[in-house]
């Protein structure tokens, strides 16, 4: 079984990013282990000067569950036309380091509208040097009407397309080497 490492962006701890998580370890529970992590607020503010030297503990925690995943899944919304800055955060802390280098992605941005955080987010994970296609990326506008109170996916078209995304994820991770 793969090990994925599931990165939810927002701040809110009962977002429709963690419910769009959840759906998706319950369609892949048989093929994929998937260790959500939710505590973006907890790593520190970025600083250069600790990034290759005397970086502190919960970044260097934060890298190495990247660097022994097989894949990574990024689930956020858009705040502000940019991704959260507890995600930007994060992922600045490993721009020096090869953490995402090679490493199987699947994005997904689920907002109100979520283009532009979309559009940056992939431009970021370009940068370091991550591994997606089309398919592995999924951008889902005006999610809070697709999904319940009850933590629940309920729009068959959003369904639909996370079940293209993650065969598309799932393909990306097996026909890619572990670095």
């Amino acid at each position: 079984m793969k090990n994925i490492v599931a990165i939810i962006g927002s701040a809110s701890a009962n977002s429709s990013n963690h419910t769009l998580i959840n759906y998706i370890k319950q369609q892949v529970k048989t093929e994929l282990n998937i260790t959500v992590y939710d505590s973006l607020k907890e790593l520190p503010h970025f600083d250069p000067m600790l990034t290759d030297e005397s970086t502190p503990i919960e970044i260097t925690k934060f890298r190495e569950l990247i660097l022994q995943a097989d894949g990574v899944l990024i689930s956020t919304p858009e705040y502000i036309f940019s991704i959260p800055s507890g995600l930007k955060n994060a992922l600045e802390w490993c721009v020096s380091s090869p953490t995402f280098m090679h490493k199987p992605l699947g994005i997904i941005t689920a907002s109100a509208n979520g283009e532009k955080g979309h559009e940056e987010l992939q431009l970021i994970m370009q940068t370091l040097m991550a591994v997606f296609t089309s398919d592995t990326t999924l951008l889902i506008r005006g999610v809070k009407g697709k999904t319940n109170m009850h933590n629940e996916v309920t729009d068959t078209q959003t369904k639909e397309a996370l079940g293209v995304f993650i065969s598309s994820f799932i393909e990306l991770i097996n026909t890619s080497k572990k670095q």
